[in-house]
């Protein structure tokens, strides 16, 4: 990845409701969320929200779908992922030293008796 590719998603990402919209798309996964819902989780006014979705949209962070008269956002994984390889280029000279991107393994419930 450039250096003005990743300069401009980080600014992106640099402003709090810009954080927000992109975290809650992030936590909603692949099917993503209406940009009714957004506006209503994180109480913005739609033109307000209209406004920061094209800007992440702009830098390659999200992506919008057309289902019927309502448009769903999701974040881009593969642009998420890019920007933190970018971040974390030989982080360390190599060694593991950054233990919450480290994968997270899942403790699996206990077994019913």
């Amino acid at each position: 990845m450039e250096t003005t590719i990743a300069s401009d998603k980080l600014a992106a990402l640099g402003h709090e409701t810009r954080l927000a919209i992109f975290r809650l798309l992030v936590q909603a996964g692949p099917s993503g969320v209406s940009a009714g819902l957004i506006c209503e989780k994180l109480q913005l006014a739609p033109a307000t929200l209209s406004f920061h979705l094209a800007h992440l949209s702009r830098v390659g962070l999200i992506n919008g779908r057309q289902e019927g008269r309502f448009i769903f956002y999701v974040a881009d994984y593969a642009a998420m992922d890019a920007l933190l390889a970018f971040l974390t280029d030989n982080c360390c000279q190599g060694a593991q030293c950054l233990p919450k991107a480290a994968p997270v393994k899942r403790r699996r419930a206990p077994a019913a008796r």
